[in-house]
């Protein structure tokens, strides 16, 4: 059956649909492949993923759509403004009887485009601050290990590798990848990524900086390191990196973004690691600075301290008069010792010559003649030895009473004395004031007792608990009744007296 209605006037009418959808066969029969140049405009990113745009000159537009699973195939991001050329086919939408171009890829239309695109994604990048100086890592002076994100078969990796080994010792990890191409922005963030998350300490060395390198090529070949999602990659990193990417003349995104560039490969390990003979001759140096200028201070310090000493006194000088006392000392040692024996040998000899047993023997008689006498004299007066050990027995429950008798009278006395202190509290003019009453005192100072005592226009002091006001008495109030006269203080209390304790005879 064909698409196109028959000729003939009797022919049954089409269907909306089956024109609708007989049209749409045939655009997409007619132009299935289709290579389309022009500028983007309203181009809307989908929250499902789908692009929606539209493509024109300067005489025509035509709609379009990138479906979700093609938009990371194409070769540019889709932004307004940007001149590109994409590849599909031509279909029509039935429900709204439009056309439209169903694109697979696209591709900018030159290398102004391209430049375009590029000069307002790093506008976009400069305002996050993804440039900022201040944000940049400053690089590890002596590394212990480097990290080489490159393509392992060309010649950068020679180059870096034999550059290192030239300069500096250390551990060199590559992590290959493609650096041309649609996938080489995703594998060189990959990299990045994944150099960072190695954790210090493990089985793997984590790499003290980055090199992120690539040899020379057109604007096309290095389009990957203009990428927004690598950009953004190498600002979250934590290591250090340098960006090598093409020659001393290209530029990228990746070198606005990284903490250094290199012009080549071989400047980037230039600039990761020192060189080991420089390192050497100049810890040399160090050291023969460093002895010079030991010399010099222990020279100085010699010197000032041969100055300083001759202006001293010479020892043997400064030695003689005391060394001449020693000797004259001890030349007078052995006769002073001498003597010195000899007197006390003299004192000693007046000393025992008194001490005679005769000597001991009269003292012992006389305390004998003493002791015996007062025994008579106890005799005398009645008193047995009996009746005296009895005596001395009967000490210890005297003093045991004594004791108590001292401590109950000690009691009666503090309670008399806390009964007095209660007494005075109560007495006190001023403890009312505790309670918000005022002691009113006339112009002299005396006391104002009663409304009697005060005439109207009289100046008087009302002092309070805390200060005091000065106040005059303006009328005649009534006079109060009579204070009743304040209770007389209490008697103290008369003491209890003691009974009378038994003393027994001492003796």
């Amino acid at each position: 059956m064909s698409d196109l209605p028959p000729t003939d006037s009797n022919a049954p009418p089409y269907s909306v649909s089956e024109l609708a959808f007989a049209l749409k066969r045939t655009l997409e029969d007619r132009y299935g492949f289709v290579r389309l140049r022009g500028e983007l405009s309203k181009v809307t990113h989908h929250s499902n993923g789908h692009v929606y745009l539209t493509i024109k000159d300067d005489k025509a537009a035509i709609d379009g759509v990138v479906w979700k699973g093609n938009v990371r195939s194409l070769g540019v991001r889709p932004e307004h403004g940007l001149e590109v050329i994409v590849t599909g086919k031509i279909t029509t939408y039935p429900a709204g009887s439009r056309y439209q171009i169903v694109i697979d890829s696209m591709e900018a239309a030159g290398v102004g485009a391209l430049l375009a695109q590029l000069e307002r994604l790093k506008a976009k990048l400069a305002a996050e601050g993804l440039f900022a100086p201040e944000r940049k890592r400053p690089l590890p002076s002596m590394p212990a290990v480097v990290g080489v994100i490159t393509s392992p078969t060309g010649a950068v990796i020679r180059d870096i590798l034999h550059r290192i080994r030239d300069r500096w010792p250390c551990q060199v990890l590559v992590w290959p990848c493609v650096v041309q191409g649609d996938a080489a922005a995703a594998q060189v963030s990959g990299a990045i990524r994944g150099f960072n998350a190695i954790a210090p300490g493990g089985p793997v060395p984590r790499p003290d900086i980055l090199i992120v390198a690539r040899g020379g090529g057109s604007v096309e070949d290095l389009w990957a390191f203009n990428d927004e999602a690598l950009a953004r990659t190498v600002a979250e990193g934590t290591i250090p990196l340098i960006s090598a990417v093409g020659h001393e003349t290209d530029t990228t995104l990746i070198d606005f973004v990284s903490d250094r560039r290199a012009p080549t490969p071989t400047a980037a390990a230039e600039m990761a690691t020192p060189v080991l003979a420089e390192l050497r001759a100049l810890i040399s140096d160090f050291d023969r600075r460093l002895n010079r200028s030991g010399a010099r201070l222990i020279e100085d310090r010699r010197t000032r301290l041969t100055s300083a000493a001759r202006g001293l006194p010479r020892p043997d000088d400064i030695l003689a008069l005391a060394q001449q006392r020693f000797d004259i000392a001890s030349g007078r040692l052995d006769a002073a010792l001498q003597r010195n024996t000899a007197v006390h040998a003299q004192d000693l000899l007046k000393v025992t010559a008194r001490l005679t047993p005769d000597v001991l023997a009269r003292q012992r008689t006389i305390k004998g003649e003493r002791l015996a006498d007062l025994g008579r004299r106890l005799q005398a007066c009645g008193i047995r030895a009996p009746e005296r050990a009895a005596a001395h027995a009967r000490l210890p429950a005297l003093w045991e009473r004594l004791r108590a008798a001292g401590q109950r009278r000690l009691s009666r006395a503090e309670d008399q004395l806390t009964s007095l202190d209660k007494l005075r509290q109560s007495l006190n003019p001023e403890r009312p004031l505790e309670l918000g009453f005022a002691l009113v005192r006339k112009s002299d100072g005396t006391l104002a007792r009663s409304a009697a005592d005060l005439v109207a226009g009289e100046r008087v002091n009302l002092k309070f608990k805390l200060g005091d006001r000065d106040a005059v008495i303006d009328g005649q109030g009534a006079i109060p009744p009579p204070t009743p006269a304040p209770a007389p203080a209490p008697k103290p209390r008369p003491r209890p007296h003691a009974p009378p304790t038994e003393q027994g005879d001492l003796f």
